[in-house]
């Protein structure tokens, strides 16, 4: 498996031809959910070939808003079918790695461990301290499709979003829970205020 070829060959891509209006669906965002990956899967023990689909996986799950937002994640799939049997991966490797990008789409149903961590990845940063940075670009991105008009609606979906979202692995429930809650908490506070 190519990997580190694939990687530079994707990341170029969306760096290209990515729309310049996806505030958080960026090369960014998809370097943070391979960073997250690489660090749940560490802390879960996982092997080295599943550390590379895993990491192939996170590369590709976004891939599909070259082409739109809408079934992107579809869409992600078959574009990594396009390449990851050129680049070395076998046919069982890739329907894993369609799992585990279809695992991303919400809301989350992963059917199994590595699905769970890709999952656990893409929404990482909802328990970190850089959530409201991050945050912020996703609003601008819906703002931008008309999804939220307001930053009262903005709260709003956050707060259902944050409340009905959980993690899946031992390793996220342990280092990302507590901090979600108080990301959750500093949104009821702002909802109380407006």
């Amino acid at each position: 498996m190519e990997y580190e070829k694939l990687n530079t060959i994707i990341l170029k891509r969306l760096k290209e031809n990515l729309p310049e209006h996806l505030s958080y669906h960026s090369v960014m965002h998809v370097k943070d959910v391979i960073e997250s990956v690489e660090k749940i899967a560490d802390s879960e023990g996982v092997n080295a070939e599943d550390l590379i689909l895993l990491k192939t996986a996170a590369l590709f799950h976004d891939t599909g808003f070259l082409f739109g937002s809408k079934n992107h994640e579809e869409k992600s799939c078959d574009i990594a079918a396009e390449y990851l049997l050129e680049y070395g991966y076998s046919e069982e490797q890739l329907d894993k790695i369609k799992g585990m990008i279809m695992a991303t789409k919400i809301p989350q149903t992963p059917h199994n461990h590595l699905e769970e961590i890709v999952a656990d990845a893409d929404l990482d940063y909802l328990g970190r301290d850089d959530f409201f940075i991050i945050g912020d670009k996703l609003f601008e991105e819906l703002s931008m499709f008309g999804i939220v008009n307001s930053e009262r609606d903005w709260n709003l979906l956050q707060e259902k979003f944050l409340e009905s979202h959980h993690y899946f692995t031992e390793t996220s429930i342990n280092n990302r829970k507590e901090k979600k809650q108080e990301n959750l908490d500093i949104i009821k506070t702002k909802l109380k205020k407006l």
